[in-house]
């Protein structure tokens, strides 16, 4: 006795068959969100990561990286040693040093892990930048927010699982968010703050029903396209980006509604403030982002590039951004967020230890030694991680590039940095190229 599937096979010349085998395909190929969550290689520390950029090159020797002999300097002359600028404080029953401009970030002292061993290839702004971006300083290539989103995809389901605050227009521009050879669903989406977040993200022309309409359509032509083109990408980014900027349309005004938090939260986070409100909003909307479910938020803060006027602009930046950070913190340790986020702190490279201009308050770039910090997702808090020399120039202990620190964060997340790779032309590309080790110190 014959079955359905030989009964259509034999009958027909083979016809009905074929229409079986194509229905059969079609339930095969249904379209899959390239940014569905996905499963890590192995146990995660923490699910998201929140990247506070600081554009310039903030001074690891005023800032988080105490240096006492350097503190013998005086105050130079050029290419002279200069004295730290600002008094050093132990902070937390840790006692970790932290720079008298950051003193709501003291108060976190024993939550935050310095990395005063980092160091980088190259000392130019743009390329550093990109390095720090993407791992690489001089090829384009996908950013780490998009290695992570390729890796693990977003919990979020009405919002991009990877969004740029207030990105760079300069020194590497989108390369430093873009998905370059990755698929492009991965890319990150640039968002201001404030109800105007997202440009004409409001569609002023079509009812919701009428775009649902216009949408199923659209989405049912590509879905076909995708079951005949099945590994192009670009049919499934498509969709994608179709998809989530009509739900956008009614998530980002309310994501971005800060009007929506007590006062005592927008006072927590310095939006009463004219000096901290801007970056104040930046980390209560990385908060909000957060808690939608998107896996990699970056904040940008700009102007740390000092080689003048030391004291009066590090001064001025650290307050701008020393209470938002100390209020997010806070925020997410308050929710339970706080040990499922990672946070990361740092420039594209600091600052060195000598008087760039003889007027005993600037500095030059430094590639060779500098600072960065971790906080929750899974690190270590109230400890100083790996050392420049007794001046501060060059890290000599517990030294870590850029790809060490990629691999690091990908640890964190669950995936393995030698195992995340995407072919292209022929290669398997991952995010650390052929090195990077995983600081295994800094983790708890």
């Amino acid at each position: 006795m014959w079955n359905r599937r030989q009964l259509l096979q034999a009958s027909a010349t083979g016809f009905g068959w074929l229409a079986f085998s194509a229905l059969h395909a079609q339930e095969n190929t249904k379209y899959r969100s390239p940014l569905a969550p996905k499963p890590q290689h192995f146990p995660a520390k923490a699910k998201r990561v929140i990247f506070f950029f600081m554009a310039g090159g903030p001074s690891h020797v005023d800032t988080f990286d105490w240096k006492p002999e350097l503190a013998k300097a005086g105050p130079g002359g050029k290419s002279k040693y200069l004295a730290p600028v600002f008094k050093f404080n132990r902070s937390g029953q840790s006692g970790l040093p932290i720079s008298e401009i950051f003193p709501h970030l003291a108060k976190h002292a024993d939550r935050l892990c310095l990395l005063n061993g980092m160091h980088t290839a190259v000392a130019g702004h743009q390329q550093a930048t990109v390095a720090v971006h993407t791992g690489n300083p001089s090829f384009v290539r996908p950013s780490f927010g998009s290695w992570i989103t390729y890796g693990l995809g977003s919990i979020a389901d009405d919002l991009p699982g990877f969004v740029t605050i207030n990105p760079l227009g300069d020194q590497g521009g989108a390369q430093n968010y873009g998905s370059a050879f990755l698929p492009a669903a991965h890319q990150g989406t640039r968002l201001g703050t404030g109800s105007r977040g997202v440009p004409n993200v409001a569609n002023r022309h079509l009812t919701a029903g009428d775009q649902r309409k216009q949408l199923d359509f659209l989405a049912e032509t590509n879905r076909r396209l995708l079951a005949e083109n099945p590994t192009d990408p670009a049919i499934a980014g498509l969709i994608e980006s179709y998809e989530l900027a009509y739900k956008m349309q009614t998530s980002v005004p309310e994501t971005l509604d800060l009007n929506r938090e007590s006062a005592a939260t927008r006072a927590l986070y310095g939006l009463d403030d004219a000096a901290t409100s801007s970056f104040g909003e930046q980390c209560l909307t990385a908060r909000r982002l957060a808690e939608k479910g998107v896996r990699f938020i970056q904040l940008t803060s700009q102007g740390w590039d000092q080689h003048n006027n030391l004291r009066e602009a590090h001064g001025r930046n650290a307050t701008a951004i020393d209470k938002p950070i100390a209020g997010l913190i806070s925020d997410l340790s308050q929710r339970g967020m706080l040990d499922e986020t990672l946070l990361i702190w740092g420039g594209e490279f600091g600052r060195t230890p000598r008087d760039d201009k003889g007027d005993g308050n600037g500095r030059g770039h430094a590639n060779r030694g500098y600072s960065m910090w971790l906080c929750g997702g899974g690190v270590k808090g109230g400890l100083r991680y790996g050392a420049t020399d007794e001046m501060g120039d060059a890290a000599i202990e517990g030294r870590m590039g850029t790809h060490d620190l990629h691999a690091t964060i990908l640890h964190l997340l669950g995936l393995d940095h030698e195992a995340l790779t995407f072919k292209y032309a022929g290669c398997d590309f991952r995010l650390t190229d052929t090195s990077g080790e995983v600081a295994k110190g800094v983790i708890a």
